[in-house]
Formats: structure tokens, sequence, C-alpha cells
């Protein structure tokens, strides 16, 4: 009989034994997942100082390397979860015996077992249901997974894979989100918090259950104490400390705008996996900065009865030399419109446009002091069979008859603006206008300002003034890496629109558009501006754009189903005060800027009928040789 049972014993543990082989033979490979470890990674975005703009995820995960990983760290872990982890070969014998002896007395899976190679096996590869063959498989592939690893490699697999709460995956993530720190700055009790997540995440959220964590961290630390891995000095220190916990956002999306410009721009179809970094150029004081300023315009626009339904606006902020987008607000508010109308939204910038077509005289050979006929005209045309007459008309509803083509710009004078553009001939301005890549009218429209440009494009186009002749491609991100390598690179982008001589006569003149014409409202003390306003027909779109000696600005005001603001909001009197605004408080932030423009060598002085003007050699003036300040040169 004893010889039948034995027999009958050894069928079944043979029977036994080639089963678990057949079934160790199937899911031996599932492993790979965890060997070739590529888990979902977040991608970071960064302004110019380092300073985080948003994550962007679907799973928030930061990742560390094991050099990145504090011993202390590894201690607290294997202290509360697999004290024998550097012993074992993957599975704890001991543990296995005894939580089956409490599992039997108490009638159901009371007690787990699992080391934390089991543990990165259940979490990577299986389920977590508590099934008999699911814990088979888990204790195979533990097996085998630890022939293939080292225990540095399965740590540090663990510890990036598994769930901290609060939607943190991986422990550098956990120690960003709830204490807003490298792992290397962590306190010994912040730590014992963190380890102690990964049993309960939802239950020891600290968020959530504060004290629930504390004392599953004392724990931790009691333990270590118990392991002599800390002293009792150390140990009643940790005890006694309650830190700080923060309860964030996850994306901490701090330019909601910003970031919808990055995802277009870069296009990348794994952005929310792949664990890019993107460094952009965005300053985070001047973004909270530009969408104060423009908030402050609107609050006052507001002030003054304008219907606030549909109403909006804009504002770009670009650094001279490089084109680097320091701000760019795109709405008044995001989460009632996340529509970029910095980037998005083509207006006609009205008189805002004049400079190019300015700047297109003076490099023919016009100057500051050339005489422009500021008289009414009617033009007649046919549109269709329909004969139709246009009579333009001055803001002022007047006319100065001969006036200087700077005076004609300071005050925007739209019938010598007309009247100079059939002077230097539409092919001259498409020429030279050209680069600006927008659709120009074949009309004498175009003086008016009548095409259709972005707030970006303009600013892109007023880098013109503010590079004394270059324009500069406005550039957002300057480099994407992807675990250390870049995959994304863009450079400075430049091209030549005229020289630094002729820029400069037009800087001069829309410096005097602020100091005493239509931009007078953007007056800042302690710094020099220029700019030029723009005011659409029937007050539908409202402009600033400008510059200081070390950047450029525009803002935009509109409705966004195209009727008119109101008759009295103008470029200077919508726009302006968001402008002003911004460099006023800029300027007390940053007092080390540059404050004043510098005349480039071959700008001259002289003077016609008594007032001081600048030239350059190309300029058709004839000038009183005895108020020359500089070498005259004809």
């Amino acid at each position: 009989m004893i010889k039948i049972l034995m027999g009958i014993a050894l069928v079944l543990f043979l029977g036994l034994g080639g089963y678990l082989v057949h079934l160790y033979d199937q899911i031996r490979f599932e492993v790979d997942k965890i060997v070739h470890y590529d888990p979902k990674l977040t991608t970071t975005i960064y302004d110019r100082h380092g300073d985080l703009i948003a994550n962007l995820f679907k799973e928030h995960r930061l990742y560390a390397p094991i050099e990145e990983i504090p011993g202390r760290v590894v201690e607290a872990l294997v202290a509360i979860e697999d004290t024998k982890f550097y012993e074992h070969s993957g599975i704890n014998l001991d543990a296995i015996i005894r939580a089956i002896i409490k599992d039997i007395q108490a009638g159901a899976f009371v007690e787990g077992a699992s080391t934390l190679t089991q543990q990165l096996v259940k979490t990577k590869v299986l389920s977590r249901e508590k099934k008999i063959m699911r814990k088979i498989k888990e204790v195979l592939l533990a097996l085998r997974l630890e022939t293939l690893l080292s225990k540095d490699e399965i740590l540090e697999r663990y510890l990036n894979e598994v769930y901290f709460g609060h939607g943190y995956y991986g422990i550098k993530t956990a120690a960003r989100g709830y204490f807003r720190k490298a792992l290397d700055e962590l306190t010994l009790k912040e730590i014992a918090m963190l380890v102690g997540l990964p049993r309960a995440p939802s239950y020891y959220d600290p968020t959530k259950r504060y004290d629930t964590n504390l004392k599953r961290a004392n724990r931790v630390v009691s333990r270590m104490k118990e392991l002599g891995w800390i002293d009792e000095r150390q140990y009643m220190a940790s005890i006694q400390e309650s830190p700080k916990v923060y309860d964030d956002t996850l994306t901490q999306n701090k330019a909601p705008y910003v970031v919808d410009e990055v995802l277009r721009r870069l296009d990348l179809k794994d952005i929310k996996t792949a664990g890019y970094r993107i460094q952009t150029t965005v300053d985070l004081y001047a973004q909270d900065l530009a969408r104060e300023s423009l908030d402050h315009a609107y609050k006052k626009i507001l002030q003054r009865d304008v219907n606030a339904s549909q109403l909006n606006g804009a504002m770009v902020v670009t650094q001279k030399g490089t084109g680097d987008i320091l701000a760019m607000v795109g709405g008044i508010d995001y989460k009632k419109s996340n529509f970029n109308r910095a980037t998005q939204s083509l207006r006609q910038p009205g008189s805002s446009f004049k400079p190019f077509i300015y700047q297109t005289a003076l490099d023919l050979g016009y100057n500051p002091a050339t005489k422009l006929h500021d008289v009414a005209r009617t033009y007649e045309y046919k549109n269709e069979d329909e004969n139709l007459t246009w009579q333009p008309q001055n803001y002022e509803e007047d006319f100065l008859g001969l006036i200087p083509l700077k005076e004609a710009m300071v005050h925007s004078r739209n019938l010598a603006t007309i009247n100079l553009v059939q002077s230097i001939g539409f092919n001259n301005i498409y020429k030279k206008l050209g680069v600006f890549d927008i659709k120009l009218p074949k009309n004498l429209s175009l003086a008016l300002g009548n095409v259709g440009a972005s707030p970006m494009q303009m600013v892109k186009f007023y880098s013109i003034f503010t590079n004394y002749g270059q324009m500069i491609e406005p550039r957002l991100v300057t480099q994407v890496t992807k675990r250390g390598e870049t995959v994304y690179a863009n450079g400075v982008q430049k091209r030549n629109f005229t020289s630094p001589e002729q820029a400069f006569l037009m800087v001069d003149i829309l410096r005097d558009v602020v100091k005493r014409g239509t931009g007078r409202r953007v007056r800042t003390p302690g710094i020099e501006l220029a700019g030029k306003t723009g005011t659409t027909n029937d007050n539908v779109d409202a402009w600033f754009c400008g510059f200081s000696p070390t950047m450029q600005s525009v803002v935009w005001f509109g409705r966004d189903d195209n009727k008119p603001m109101g008759k009295r909001e103008t470029g200077g009197r919508t726009a302006g005060p968001a402008f002003a605004y911004f460099y006023k408080h800029y300027l007390k932030e940053h007092p080390e800027i540059q404050r004043t423009f510098e005349k480039p060598k071959g700008v001259y002085t002289g003077k016609v009928d008594g007032k001081e003007v600048f030239f350059t050699n190309i300029s058709k003036l004839p000038v009183e040789k005895e108020s020359v300040g500089e070498e005259l040169i004809f």
C-alpha cells in the first residue's frame, strides 16, 4: 500500500513538475517587458531659465536611473518591503510558508509574501487578482528575472514603474509632486512616506490621508532602526518630523497658450509618452507679466462700458538679436477659449503696417524731411459692373497740404501715406515687402494696412527696426532632447531687410511717435520706447506694435466676431496701456537692461527748415552745411 501511495505521489510530483516546466516555457518571455524596460515617460517643457512650464503625459513618470536614487531610498524600501532582497533569488521561501499558514488559518488570502522582484513582475506583466495560477506565474517569472537582471537593475525598474498615488508613477515623480524636491533633497521621513505608498497608494495618499501616511512612514523608520540601519538620534528626529506635502496639479501648466503652440510647432506623435525635455525661449516672469498687462488693459476697456462679449486680445514679446519669444498670450482667458490669437488669428493691422511702406520710401532715397502731399483725393474704380468712388480721410478729418515724411508718420496721416504709395509705386513696395510672405492687396488700401497678419507675424516684421535692418524669425523652442540625446535644435534665423543706417531713420521716427505722436500713451519713464498705433475702420482692430532697445512687443485687441469695439477704441487708447504696463514693470524687475537706442555709424545730423533731421548717404536731401554735427557726405 505504501509503495502504491509513493508511486502515486511520484506520478503527481512528476506531473506537477512537467506542468510547471510547460507553464514556464509558455510565459518565460513575458519578462522581456521588464528586461527591455521602455516605460511611458513624461515630457517636460521648461522656460529659458530651466523653470518648469508644464508636464505632458499619459502616465506621469519622470525617470530616475539607479545612480540618481539615494542609498537611503533603497534602505527604506528594502526595510519595509523585502528585508532579504539582496539574499534571495527572486522569492522568499520563509515568507511564503508563513503566509500560507496564515492564509489557511484565515480561510482566505490575508497575507502576501511577494518580494520586490515579484511585485515588479506583478505590476509590469501580470494582473493583481489573487488567484493560485497568477501566483505560480509570478514565482516562475521572478525566478527567471533574477537570472537576467542584477539587483540594482531590478530596483531601478521597480522604483520607476510602481504607482505612488495622486497620479505619480515612479519615485522621482512622487518626490517632485508631493514635496517639490529632487531625490537627493529628501529627508529620511519624506523617503519613508514615499516608500510606504506602493502597498496601497490611494489609502496612504498624503494629500488625502496625511496622518495615515505618517503612521505608515513611522513604521518604515522603526523598521530601519530595528535593523540597525539608523541610530537613535536619526530615529527620533525622523519620528518627530511632519513634512509639508503639496497637492499640485499634475500638468503644472503655467502657460497654456505657450504649451499648445509648442505642440503645434513640434508635432511629435509620441510627445506624451517618450519623455522629451523641451527647452523653450519663454521667460516665465515675462509671460506672467504679459498676461497681467493684457488683463490690465482689458479691464480699462470694460470700464468704458464697451461690450465685453467676444472682446479679446493677444500679446507677444520677443528678444532683440535672437527672436526668442519671451512671452506669448493668445487670449484673455484660456479656460474660456484656447484659440491662440497671437498665432492663429489674421487681423488687419491698420496704420501699424505703415512703417514698412515708409521704410521702403527711405530705402529709395526719401528721408525724414521729404515733403509728402497730405491732401484729399477721390478715386474712381469698378467693382464688376458697378462704378464706385473711394474718398479716404485722415483720422482727424482734415488735411495739412505739404508735410514732412516724419511728421506724416508720427501723426499717422492716411492721405499722406496713400500719396506716398502712389509716388514710390506698387512694384517697389511688393519687391521690398515680398519677404513678409503675406498677401498684399494690389490697390491703395495697402497704404492703410489692409492686409491679414497675426500678432506673431507683426512682431517678426517689427524686429527689422529693433535689430537695425535684420528681420529675425520668432523662436519658441531651442532644443528637444530624449534621454540626453538631442533630437531637435533650432538656431537663430535672420534675413537682411535694410541697412542699419536706414533702419535707424525709422527707429527715430517711431521713437517720436511715442514721444509726441499717436503713441503717447505708452511713454514709460526711464526707458526709450518706439512704435506705432494701428486702428482699422470702424474700430474693429486696435494695435500697438513697438519696441525698446532690447525687445519687440505687439499688443492686439478686437472682437472675435469682427464687430466694432466702439468709436473711441483706438490703438493708442486700447492696446497702448498693455504695452506701457509691461515695460513699466519689466524695467523694475530688470533695471540693468539697455535704456536708449544707439545711433549707428553712417547716420548724420543736419537741419531742414530749422529742425534737426537724421539722414544717410543715400538720402536725397539738401542740408544746411553749418548745422552738420558729423562729416557731411552728399
